[in-house]
């Protein structure tokens, strides 16, 4: 009995072999593709809490400087009404400091 000679170039294991080696490399892409997908899911996720977490933060940050300018604008106004002449001296003392910082 003669066997049959694969055609050139070609051996016979060469069909079903290159097909499974298809499919595995198709299937070993997509895995790489899910798992690079869930991470970059999962650092979206991160970086959406982090940004949530500073906006909130900023919030705070801004209500508590909103709160102090008001408790140091009614201090002022008490100060000014009392007592003219020491605040008069305080703002003196305050814009030499601030003339003095300003020059070096």
């Amino acid at each position: 009995m003669a066997q049959s000679t694969p055609p050139r170039g070609q051996s016979a294991y060469s069909g079903s072999t290159t097909h499974d080696i298809k499919e595995k490399a198709t299937d070993q892409f997509e895995r790489m593709a899910d798992k690079a997908s869930d991470q970059f899911k999962s650092m979206a996720d991160q970086a959406e809490h982090v940004a949530n977490r500073v906006g909130e933060q900023g919030r705070e940050a801004a209500e508590r400087v909103q709160e102090v300018a008001g408790n140091f604008k009614g201090a002022v106004d008490r100060s000014v009404k009392d007592q003219p002449m020491a605040t008069l001296a305080m703002a003196a003392v305050v814009g030499f400091v601030l003339g003095a910082l300003w020059k070096s």
